[in-house]
């Protein structure tokens, strides 16, 4: 017996070659983003992604292999970012502000985009329940907003967990877009149960450096050549639609040395080549199609 299958709710099917026709900017037509993860993990307790095996709590191995980014490696991919005069979306636990405010602040001095990415990575959200879940989509608002500024527009869920109403507590805590979905290479908007606007902006689990160098084991080399080999095809799939391309990173994976040489080749390539390219933060994606009259509801 066939049956009709659940559906989210949140968008319509609409194929990549039947949409509405805009560009980026000065007429530019692929939108480049860098999503930079900077995470802090409890000791003995939670998540996290592993080096080797895990092991029974306290797991220092891999505790101290995700560490590094937060001492060394994060320090190394900001030189790089700088020399390179790229803007950065900032993935961010609140958890940094007690054991390393001064990375923030260093981001927050370029003015690069903060976004929301919970409190820590060694937890996952949507084991909450709905009051537990708003009240910690609020609470890292506030926290961001009270220690750096300005509230972020934005939100990627540790792990990329959700619950059935994430992208409705989103709205109704304020914020405008979500990085969960990699369903599309275009911003999408997403319905939600107040009738609030909230836009899915493309956020990569191909170009991400944890399920590829993690999860695939593919070293440092092979990753930048994705990136390369990524850009260089939308540079020609672009002519037909504008498109956006995010690059997620990590700084205790990429800001390993030996990996950090081969970041450094692949983001020389893109800048080399970006002729129609847009370097930008998934913020500036979002206020651009927001403002669209053909992107209108």
């Amino acid at each position: 017996m066939n049956r009709i299958l659940k559906h989210h709710g949140r968008y319509p099917y609409a194929g990549i070659g039947h949409r509405p026709d805009y560009a980026w900017p000065d007429g530019r037509r692929l939108a480049v983003y860098l999503g930079f993860n900077i995470e802090h993990f409890d000791f003995g307790d939670g998540l996290g992604a592993a080096l080797g095996p895990k092991s029974p709590e306290p797991d220092v191995l891999n505790y101290a292999w995700r560490d590094y980014g937060n001492r060394v490696g994060v320090w190394r991919c900001l030189e790089l970012f700088e020399a390179l005069r790229l803007p950065v979306g900032v993935l961010l636990n609140t958890a940094l502000y007690d054991y390393c405010p001064e990375v923030v602040e260093a981001f927050v001095r370029r003015g690069d985009e903060l976004i929301g990415h919970g409190h820590t990575n060694a937890e996952r959200q949507a084991a909450l329940p709905e009051d537990g879940e708003r009240a910690l989509l609020a609470a890292c608002r506030a926290r961001i907003e009270r220690e750096s500024g300005s509230a972020p527009a934005g939100w990627l869920s540790p792990w990329i967990s959700e619950s059935f109403t994430t992208p409705d507590l989103l709205a109704e805590t304020g914020y405008r877009y979500t990085l969960n979905w990699c369903h599309d290479d275009q911003p999408v908007r997403f319905a939600t149960r107040s009738g609030q606007s909230l836009w899915s902006i493309p956020y990569p689990q191909e170009l991400n450096d944890i399920p590829m160098i993690v999860a695939r084991q593919m070293d440092g080399a092979a990753f930048a050549d994705m990136i390369v080999d990524n850009f260089d095809e939308m540079r020609l799939q672009c002519e037909a639609q504008p498109l956006v391309m995010g690059i997620a990173l990590h700084p205790y994976l990429v800001g390993q040395p030996y990996r950090l040489r081969h970041l450094r080749r692949a983001l020389q390539h893109l800048l080399a080549h970006a002729e129609r390219a847009w370097f930008t933060t998934p913020g500036a994606i979002c206020r651009h199609v927001d403002a669209l009259p053909q992107l209108a509801r």
